[in-house]
């Protein structure tokens, strides 16, 4: 049995998620959609990241299992021809029989993008958050400081999501650059929590607007509590950027 890895761009605005839902348009749903046509048998399509609805692609990896003999430089051409334009694979690979898309992970690198502007951007609009306010970029860096270690992002966890045995990742980096209308803040960690990227944007968000302090996220950080923290951002201005492998 081959052992198919896949790199995958998808633009998540119309759709509903990246895990499978009966009747709803998923990335998980159509790709499996496409690998069954190719093959005549229903295939578990694994993916590194489950992103919600909303949320875009540009390096999301999928893995799955197939006796089929299509030449692996062939798969994203077949794929692509059963998939809609909302999702495209770039590149497939022969992974070992052990490779887990998610599971063998060692980091993922998302992007949150803010379109910092009187009037928003047609252009953008589908993937970037537009905030009128005019954001201080260096309050909201000095504030992403103290959010990068191994740290304990209770906080940062949406409210009622699934448990978890434990809160703590490593975020490794947690960049804010601004580049005209354009605010980028990328994080890289081994892990995150469920819309833990996003309520850290909603957080960063408040400090740039001058509504709270930049040491107050470490007061954030060490209660633990999410109604303490900042509102869950938009999901369209967030990314799956890249995910990293051992």
């Amino acid at each position: 049995m081959r052992n198919i890895r896949c790199v995958v761009e998808y633009d998540g605005t119309d759709l509903c998620g990246f895990q499978r839902q009966a009747g709803k348009p998923t990335v998980q749903g159509w790709l499996e959609e496409a690998v069954a046509s190719l093959t005549g048998r229903a295939t578990a399509v694994i993916g590194a990241g489950r992103t919600d609805a909303g949320v875009h692609a540009l390096g999301q990896v999928v893995n799955f299992h197939t006796d089929s003999g299509i030449p692996v430089d062939r798969w994203p051409y077949a794929l692509n021809s059963r998939l809609p334009r909302s999702i495209v694979v770039k590149d497939a690979a022969e992974a070992p029989g052990d490779f887990h898309a998610r599971k063998s992970a060692v980091a993922k690198v998302y992007r949150y993008s803010v379109w910092n502007a009187p009037f928003p951007s047609v252009f953008h609009d589908r993937y970037s958050l537009h905030v009128r306010v005019p954001l201080d970029v260096g309050a909201m860096r000095e504030a992403a400081s103290r959010l990068v270690g191994r740290l304990d992002f209770a906080a940062f966890r949406a409210a009622g999501s699934t448990p978890v045995r434990s809160t703590v990742r490593h975020l490794q980096v947690l960049d804010v650059r601004r580049d005209g209308p354009r605010i980028d803040i990328e994080a890289k960690a081994d892990g995150f929590l469920y819309h833990m990227m996003r309520n850290i944007v909603g957080t960063l968000l408040l400090v740039g607007e001058g509504r709270r302090p930049p040491e107050w996220v470490s007061e954030v950080l060490a209660s633990g509590r999410r109604e303490l923290a900042g509102p869950t951002a938009a999901a369209r201005g967030l990314c799956l950027v890249l995910v990293e492998y051992g």
